[in-house]
Order: C-alpha cells, then sequence, then structure tokens
C-alpha cells in the first residue's frame, strides 16, 4: 500500500529531479512533453481505459465507486485532467494533482462481489495498492508511446530509455518508488508482456459490463465511430479482446485502416495550436511569462479537461 508518508518521500524524489518550479516536474526538452502533446494520445484512450478495466480490481473500483456510466465524459475529462496536471502543471500543480489522486485513492476500498481470476470473493481492493497502482502507471506509459507511434515517427532506442526514465518520475507521483518498477525499458516492456498473458488481467463481468456501455451503449451521441472502436479492440491482447467480447469483422479493420491512413496524411499537417493539446500549450504560454491563456488555449483546454485552465493558483 503506498501510504500518505510513502507518497511524500517519493515526491521529495519528484522535487529532486523536477525541471523546475515553473516548467515542472518534466519541462519543454522530455520526450513526455513531446509524445503527450500530441492530439493522437486520443487514439489510445480506449485501449489504456480497457486494459484497466482488466485487471478487477480496477473494474470493481470503477463499477462501485466512479460515475463513469452515469458521466463518461465526465471521466475522461477528469483522467486527463490529473494526467496533464502531473505531465504539463508547474511544479506544485503537479504535486497538488498527486496528492488530490492518493487521497481519493486512499477512499476506494471495498469487496470483490465474485472471484475473478486470482481475486476471491469477499477479498478486498485498495485503489493505492501498489501493484495495482503499477499497472494503472504502466498502461498509460505504454499507450502512450503506441498511440504516438501509430501516426508520427517511432522514437529512437535512446529516445525510448529517456521516456521511461521519465516514466519512472511519472511513477513516483503516484506514490511508486524506484524499487516498484523496472529500471529499463526492456524490464518495463517484459513487465507489459507479462501482465498481458497473467491471470491478474481477467475481465469481469462488470468490466465487460462498463465497457459495453461506453463502447456499444444506449447513448448513440455518445458512442465512438465504428473505426475507433475497432482501432481499440485491435490494440488490445487477443485474448482480452475476446474476454471484453470483441470481434472484428473485414469491414471494422478496413474502417479502422482507412481511418489511419487519412489520420497519417492529414495530422502531421495541422498547425501546432490544433495538433497540440490545451494543457501543453498552456504550459508553453507559462514558460513565456504569460498570467492566463489565451481564449484558444481555454477552449481546448475546455475539450480535454472540461475547464478553461489547467494551472489553477493553489498551494500543493
Amino acid at each position: 500500500m503506498v501510504v500518505e508518508k510513502d507518497l511524500e518521500a517519493a515526491l521529495d524524489q519528484v522535487r529532486a529531479d523536477a525541471a523546475g518550479p515553473v516548467p515542472g516536474v518534466f519541462g519543454p526538452s522530455s520526450v513526455t512533453w513531446r509524445i503527450d502533446r500530441e492530439a493522437v494520445i486520443f487514439l489510445g484512450a480506449g485501449r489504456a481505459l480497457l486494459l484497466q478495466l482488466a485487471h478487477p480490481w480496477v473494474a470493481a473500483a470503477i463499477a462501485e465507486h466512479s460515475r463513469t456510466l452515469a458521466d463518461p465524459i465526465g471521466r475522461f475529462h477528469r483522467t486527463f485532467d490529473i494526467v496533464f496536471a502531473m505531465v504539463f502543471g508547474s511544479l506544485d500543480r503537479a504535486l497538488l494533482s498527486s496528492r488530490q489522486l492518493h487521497r481519493r485513492h486512499s477512499m476506494i476500498v471495498g469487496e470483490m462481489p465474485g472471484t475473478v481470476g486470482p481475486f476471491a470473493a469477499g477479498s478486498r481492493y485498495y485503489a493505492n495498492d501498489i501493484p495495482s497502482l503499477r499497472w494503472v502507471h504502466a498502461t498509460l506509459v505504454e499507450t502512450g508511446l503506441m498511440a504516438h507511434d501509430l501516426v508520427l515517427p517511432q522514437l529512437s532506442v535512446e529516445e525510448r530509455e529517456r521516456y521511461w526514465t521519465e516514466g519512472r518520475l511519472f511513477g513516483a507521483l503516484f506514490g511508486l518508488t524506484g524499487d516498484d518498477l523496472p529500471a529499463d525499458w526492456s524490464g518495463f516492456a517484459a513487465y507489459t508482456a507479462a501482465m498481458a498473458q497473467s491471470e491478474t488481467l481477467t475481465v469481469s463481468p462488470a468490466a465487460r459490463e462498463i465497457a459495453t456501455q461506453i463502447f456499444t451503449g444506449a447513448r448513440p451521441w455518445l458512442r465512438p465511430p465504428r473505426w475507433y472502436r475497432a482501432l481499440t479492440a485491435s490494440l488490445l491482447p487477443e485474448r482480452l479482446r475476446a474476454g471484453f467480447g470483441f470481434e472484428l469483422d473485414e469491414r471494422d479493420i478496413r474502417s479502422a485502416d482507412n481511418a489511419m491512413k487519412w489520420i497519417r496524411r492529414a495530422y502531421p499537417k495541422l498547425p501546432d495550436r490544433l495538433r497540440y493539446v490545451g494543457p501543453y500549450q498552456e504550459a508553453q504560454a507559462r514558460l513565456r511569462g504569460e498570467l492566463q491563456p489565451d481564449w484558444i488555449t481555454r477552449c481546448l483546454n475546455r475539450a480535454w479537461i472540461g475547464r478553461p485552465q489547467m494551472d489553477v493558483r493553489g498551494k500543493g
């Protein structure tokens, strides 16, 4: 378990390794900024959510403690608000977001309603459990890079190592220490591959119901388009795709392929103001000494995080 004193010890390390009070934890020269600024990371949002749901503890916690089904857009905004504040916020804002997330997780405790994989009915789950946090963190790091590489030139071996070094610092914002995470990219890749094949990831009835409601549910105006559903399913390990009940026919595959061909042609030509996410543009304005983001950035922020400004002033 990550308790408060563990989190504060991890945050001491974040302060020591951070780019600075204004640039925040990572800063403009980081690989993390380079990847997470791209709007195409949305291509991986569905995959990251489903991989998290495939962990029975995470699925049970979302089913019993989250308003995901009642407010899916709010869930999207809250998730990106937390992640972008950690990545693009000032150092104080990143630390504040880390503490807020830990406090929220500390209230998410419950019992498994039924046996799923290695988790017995009645066993207790905790959102601040280290193995669970490690998996959620891994889905964000791995999927961010995967979405980037779907459209843009792939990172070099050296850049991947830098990305994972920064990913370990990102993990510290969850309260994870160096001992909790693989030492290098090859170790991280081995961990995610092993998890994909382990019974720890088992699609529960709760996970399947949440996924069905989000991707094919009763709200047509919120339902992702066919190509996005097909792309998301194709990015999952085969056994998990089957567990969620996703089937890919030729029409699905053709739809995803055509969409990706169009995106790969058009996306690199977009102006930076449309291509880069609002929180990144706000961070750049902060580095220039501007007190408030401009109206375009505020509009983009509303789309990504549900409010006009990420870096609300406040104590960490």
